[in-house]
């Protein structure tokens, strides 16, 4: 069976994964039909973070090839385009800014109600402790 998928490579703690089909009794690492493209996960700056020829990789997914769980992100990726992969990452950034500050909002919001809900209590305990004494 054949398959597209990352082959690991670069320095340690500098991936680099070129994009490619193969064999899938090889070793993730060796033998390979055909290089697709590429996927640097840490680009910075100008760095190029994706390249991927997606119409050949959907002329071998039309003869029988299975991609890889990330090739499939990827091509979807590669098909949007940089600029709107970029615009996506910072809507969902935004996204859980929003969550994280709305669910700060709500802890605060609830331990002051606790706080208040507290001396209530320890006020009418010592409204009850008052009318025992007075008696």
């Amino acid at each position: 069976m054949v398959v597209i998928r990352l082959a690991r490579s670069g320095a340690k703690k500098r991936p680099f994964y070129p994009i490619v089909v193969a064999d899938k009794r090889n070793a993730s690492t060796g033998a390979f039909i055909e290089q697709l493209g590429f996927f640097n996960p840490i680009a910075k700056g100008g760095e190029e973070r994706l390249r991927f020829n997606v119409e050949k990789a959907e002329v071998w997914i039309s003869k029988g090839a299975q991609a890889s769980d990330r090739v499939r992100l990827l091509m979807k990726e590669a098909k949007m385009g940089p600029e709107a992969v970029a615009a996506a990452r910072e809507a969902k950034k935004a996204k859980k800014v929003a969550a994280k500050q709305a669910a700060a909002k709500a802890g605060a919001e609830a331990k002051a109600a606790e706080e208040a809900a507290a001396a209530k209590a320890a006020e009418e305990t010592a409204a009850g402790t008052a009318e025992t004494s007075a008696e």
